[in-house]
């Protein structure tokens, strides 16, 4: 005789509900005290569940931080961008669409990408290793976006496929939101503008 294994929606229910409060609590405690200044037990207490159930809602901390970073790296925006950059015809409106997804990207996770990862980057070797992966997945978007100016044969004649790829990091890569939103305090809306105009100039032949 088989045994029928029992699931009780309530319980589920209240697993995801105490996984929510975990992250969203580490989410808060991070963002003010930084990665470093915060422990499991302050993880623990700020959600109102006992330590062991930290671990083994989510699990330790480089867990924790993993999984509020997965958003990001999942971003719709991404996906999207992708798919309109390869529909596109126009040059002008490639560049002008990665402009605007990495923009969406960025400010939709901005508290956590820019106040928690770029001032004050976590050391653990995990959290980097997803880091990484992020950024590599971040090379292999734009790589399809340079390759699409070179299906239209956009480019200007003394920019390569790679270097085009190079280009597109500097312009519209994570440093430029950084730098411009983050340190100099630049609107989105503006720098969106800038980075895209700035990448055809130094992108397209007929700029």
């Amino acid at each position: 005789m088989s045994i029928r294994k029992y699931n009780s929606p309530r319980r589920t229910d209240s697993a995801a509900a105490t996984r929510g409060a975990i992250l969203s609590n580490a989410h808060t405690l991070f963002l003010a005290r930084g990665y470093a200044g915060v422990t499991i037990g302050e993880i623990a207490e700020a959600a109102r569940v006992a330590v062991p159930t930290v671990y083994t809602s989510v699990g330790n901390k480089p867990s924790i931080l993993t999984e509020l970073l997965k958003p990001a790296l999942t971003e719709p925006a991404i996906a999207d961008t992708l798919a309109a950059v390869e529909a596109a015809d126009d040059p002008r409106a490639v560049v002008e669409l990665t402009a605007e997804g990495t923009r969406l990207t960025h400010e939709r996770h901005w508290d956590l990408v820019y106040g928690l990862f770029y001032r004050n980057p976590p050391g653990e070797p995990a959290v980097q290793a997803v880091l990484d992966k992020g950024a590599d997945d971040y090379v292999q978007a734009l790589t399809r976006v340079a390759d699409r100016l070179v299906e239209l044969g956009a480019l200007r004649g003394d920019v390569s496929r790679e270097e085009a790829v190079d280009l597109l990091w500097f312009h519209l890569g994570p440093h430029a939101w950084m730098t411009l939103v983050g340190e100099r305090a630049w609107p989105f809306d503006r720098a969106q503008a800038w980075t895209a105009r700035s990448a055809c100039q130094a992108l397209l032949k007929d700029h």
